[in-house]
């Protein structure tokens, strides 16, 4: 086994770096082509997701292999390789393996015990399957990867330690109130209809939110999640709307959950800033196009003045992140200046903004982590309920869906990666995650086992065949002496040579298979075609057909 794993995640990279190097459908399709036409790699899956990239290939080199998957890796995610470099982690054979399984377990993710990477690694197989990149080591590995993430899940109680990134993303919209309590009545749209934004509607919809709208690029896939929700039996009304009335959508609901594949902003400060204005007396989005109103309501706390200098900054800006946690915008009187630094990229056209009007003492996401370390920690439930939130958005894309310019808009709050990244850093481990581990150590264990074994086989087989080849040779040089032997003492004659042949050949090859089993066990097939003088291309016909023989795989339906 020469597995290889190069990848980044929310452990080793800042979200605007795995912001930035999110893989479209078809880059994740072009990069396994790529990987493949690689002469490192045999075989290859890709496991991306909100907060991983991880490229798995069966290398035959591990330097040649680390070297090539990392440029793949850079080339098609669009982030030059010396800035993606200092963010890549490498794991390399067993460790790969064990890094693998701790994902599947829900160990590695942002919030510990969750399940739903569990699906996340059966679309990577089954891509890997679809685009025939996958071969047996990949087959092997994310098959068992699945098994041990369901053994992880009904043996332990790692189901308490963690969430799904739904759940845990909608408590820390709550700010403390029990997620039912603060849900219940409420009306929420969703954007999307896939996986991710499914999972957010059956929440929502099971903690108690009166209205779901769902809307999405496919208007069939939004209509047909809509009727699920109706006929989910939680009581919720549920309704499909076109993308193109989102923005009007927006004055009308509570809680906004989106999770596309968009490349772009989905929603943008200026839409959120429309909705919210609008819901305080302003213009509604539809009425955009007529004549301006020349005093325009503005909202609550927020001199007209700052509101024009924001839109100018959202607007020069592109996106004006924080790499703090999420917040709702007050503006209390005690508060004190934090002072933001701002300057390029348009953000001068907040300077001397009153800090009593924005809460600006967050950092600016692209100014690095360094500048965002320097900050206090501030996380989601630490703030203060000085205004009440007119508008709750959930972002769980990756690359972002909502402008991050969003949070600093008095009445909005914005959880999304980002933040849901620094709090659930916070969060307590239960004590079965140490169970956990111990699973997947002894899984790991197992799996090494069992491809250490499997790679002896096939010298195994071919000494079997060498000896049944001798056996046939030596009967047929018998008949040749004796030419009066009857059938049936012919047929003892071959059956006593084979028994002999099979019994001195049964206590090596049993054990050469157990030695090989263990840990540095490798060198034992070598030994083994050395000893016997083995063709090496008999061995090689008989890797060969076995693994091309379909009675040998395995069900990929077996994971559902």
């Amino acid at each position: 086994m020469s597995l290889l794993v190069v990848g980044l995640s929310h452990r080793s990279a800042p979200v605007s770096v795995l912001e930035r190097a999110s893989l479209s459908a078809d880059a994740k399709i072009k990069l396994l082509h790529d990987t493949l036409a690689a002469e490192p790699a045999t075989e290859a899956t890709v496991l991306a997701t909100c907060n991983r990239i991880e490229l798995y290939a069966d290398v035959d080199k591990f330097h040649a292999g680390v070297a090539e998957l990392s440029t793949l890796l850079a080339q098609h995610s669009g982030v030059a390789l010396e800035e993606l470099t200092p963010y890549l982690y490498v794991h390399y054979e067993d460790r790969a393996v064990h890094h693998l399984f701790s994902v599947a377990c829900g160990l590695d993710s942002m919030v510990v015990g969750e399940g739903q990477i569990l699906g996340q690694i059966k679309d990577a197989l089954a891509l890997g399957q679809e685009l025939h990149s996958a071969g047996r080591l990949i087959n092997d590995l994310f098959q068992q990867a699945l098994r041990v993430g369901k053994r992880a899940h009904s043996e332990t109680g790692i189901d308490r330690a963690g969430q799904s990134l739904v759940t845990f993303g909608l408590e820390q919209l709550a700010v403390g109130t029990p997620v039912a309590e603060w849900a219940r009545g409420k009306r929420a749209l969703v954007i999307g209809a896939g996986s991710m934004s499914s999972l957010a509607a059956a929440t929502l919809a099971r903690v108690g939110v009166a209205e779901i709208a769902v809307a999405n690029r496919t208007a069939e896939r939004a209509e047909r999640l809509a009727e699920i929700l109706v006929a989910s039996g939680t009581g919720v009304t549920a309704v499909a709307i076109p993308m193109a009335e989102v923005a009007d959508e927006l004055t009308r609901v509570d809680v906004v959950v989106s999770c596309t594949g968009a490349t772009g902003l989905v929603l943008t400060a200026d839409d959120v800033l429309a909705a919210v204005s609008w819901g305080a007396g302003g213009l509604a989005p539809a009425e955009r196009g007529a004549a301006p109103d020349p005093a325009p309501r503005t909202p609550a706390g927020l001199d007209a003045g700052v509101l024009a200098r924001l839109v100018a900054a959202a607007e020069a800006g592109g996106r004006i992140a924080d790499a703090g946690a999420a917040r709702t915008i007050s503006a209390p009187a005690d508060a004190e200046a934090d002072g933001c630094p701002v300057g390029l990229d348009g953000r001068s056209a907040l300077t001397g903004v009153d800090a009593n009007s924005l809460e600006l003492h967050g950092t600016w996401a692209d100014q690095g982590e360094a500048a965002a370390q320097r900050q206090p920690r501030r996380s989601a439930r630490t703030q203060a309920h000085a205004t009440d939130v007119r508008l709750a958005l959930l972002d769980l894309a990756m690359p972002r869906d909502i402008d991050a310019a969003v949070h600093r808009i008095p009445g909005v709050r914005l959880v999304d990666i980002e933040s849901l990244a620094e709090a659930s850093a916070d969060a307590p481990m239960a004590a079965d995650v140490d169970a956990v581990r111990g699973i997947v150590a002894q899984e790991v264990a197992a799996f090494g086992a069992a491809q250490r074994a499997a790679h002896i086989t096939p010298t195994v087989v071919a000494l079997r065949a060498m000896a049944a080849e001798v056996v046939a040779m030596e009967v047929a040089r018998l008949d040749g002496r004796l030419p009066d032997l009857d059938e049936r003492q012919r047929a003892e004659v071959t059956q006593t040579v084979r028994r002999v042949v099979d019994k001195l050949l049964h206590a090596p090859t049993v054990r050469v298979k157990q030695l090989a089993s263990e840990p540095g066990g490798a060198g034992y097939a070598d030994a083994l075609r050395e000893l016997f003088d083995l063709d090496p291309q008999t061995v090689a016909s008989v890797s060969r057909a076995d693994a091309a023989d379909p009675k040998n795989d395995d069900d990929p339906g077996r994971a559902s």
